[in-house]
């Protein structure tokens, strides 16, 4: 009997260890379901971005220094637009030589360029190295960039086209900025425009100079951070970007978006300010952290900056009477009015939203490992108000 006992026992408490087929389904099925949201919501974020998928980057690479530059000139450490006249268009592209020779000739792959894109401004950064040897009876050369066109029938030479030209110092070294608009919106055009660059050096009175006194730097023999480049300035038409469900219903990938974002390293004082809420106090409309972290998100390896920024959220009521510092529209004002005499039935109190949005600056590499500077407007909640 003892042991028909023990028995039991023994198979009652396996039965209970062991979880049950339905129980393994149902956590299976919700692991799914988590899942498929969140992807869901990463994908929502992404169209926020103007991106269908993530750029797959291979390998650590170091952006030029000069979009670094240009990255640091536009935004604060956070990403946030210093002043929104700084840039130029919404998007800046970098472009590396893609025919790496020693020669004086430039080719480079636009192809992740849209076609929607406007071309405001296209410039050839090339960088003049010291010349060989000390003495030199020219002080000054004049550098010309030439756009290369289709070849002559009759006599089979290149033909080309002056782009731009000027007077540079011999001796001097650094980095020559040449202007290339025409080139770069023919390309555009027609993809088979694209022949590439040329440049030609001369002295003041015309003849060719020898390479050797003038050089410039290649990506077969000199430092990465003194490749040839193109950097292009563009606007995309992208002036706003609400993250807003395509049905109104569907509200699932976007509150579990805003659980990711809340998830970085601002969501503790976040949450430490609804226990107030929690414990009956009403808290008054205001803004409150929200923090992106894209490392959390999956995006750390394509992003080169910011790491992450604080987009903030509004929150709190918004109760009668409405004073100034609940930075109220005259309709908050009036709707208030209505609803704390209770003169039509349905009316509800004024929300707490963003009354002025700020942008943000993303530095990025693309899919074609091209580094990227692209502003996106209405990003960060500036201020709060009862509207």
């Amino acid at each position: 009997m003892l042991m028909f006992v023990i028995s039991l026992a023994t198979f009652v408490c396996a039965s209970t260890a062991r979880p049950s087929e339905n129980y393994l389904e149902n956590r299976f099925a919700s692991e799914n379901k988590s899942q498929e949201v969140r992807s869901a919501a990463i994908k929502r974020l992404l169209e926020v971005f103007g991106m269908d998928d993530p750029p797959a980057i291979h390998g650590h690479k170091q952006p030029p220094q000069y979009m670094l530059d240009l990255y640091n000139t536009v935004a604060d450490v956070d990403g946030v637009t210093k002043d929104p006249y700084l840039l130029e268009g919404n998007t800046v592209r970098s472009f590396f030589d893609k025919l790496r020779s020693e020669q004086v000739e430039f080719s480079f792959n636009l192809s992740t360029v849209a076609r929607t894109e406007k071309i405001l401004t296209a410039e050839l950064h090339l960088f003049k190295l010291r010349p060989h040897g000390s003495f030199s009876r020219h002080h000054f050369c004049q550098v010309s960039v030439y756009q290369l066109l289709e070849s002559s029938i009759t006599n089979n030479t290149q033909m080309k086209k002056l782009l731009s030209s000027r007077l540079i110092p011999v001796h001097s070294n650094g980095w020559e900025v040449f202007t290339v608009t025409q080139a770069v919106r023919s390309w555009m055009m027609d993809e088979g425009n694209n022949l590439g660059l040329h440049v030609v050096v001369r002295t003041l009175g015309g003849s060719q100079i020898d390479m050797k006194l003038i050089r410039f730097a290649s990506e077969r023999s000199h430092h990465q951070s003194k490749q040839p480049m193109l950097v292009l300035f563009t606007d995309d038409g992208r002036h706003s970007a609400p993250l807003e469900s395509k049905d109104p219903s569907d509200t699932t990938a976007s509150s579990t978006l805003l659980q990711l974002l809340m998830s970085g390293p601002s969501s503790r004082s976040t949450r430490s300010l609804d226990y107030s809420e929690e414990e009956g106090v009403s808290m008054p409309c205001q803004r409150q952290p929200l923090y992106v972290d894209f490392e959390e998100i999956g995006w750390s390896d394509w992003i080169v900056s910011p790491r992450g920024y604080n987009a903030y959220h509004c929150k709190g009521s918004c109760p009668f009477p409405l004073g100034q510092n609940m930075r109220p529209t005259n309709h908050a004002t009036v709707q208030s009015i209505i609803n704390a005499l209770k003169l039509i039935k349905g009316i509800e109190t004024p929300c707490c939203v963003p009354d002025k949005l700020f942008s943000i600056n993303l530095l990025y590499f693309d899919d074609d490992e091209n580094v990227v500077l692209k502003q996106y407007n209405d990003m960060v909640a500036g201020s709060c108000g009862c509207h």
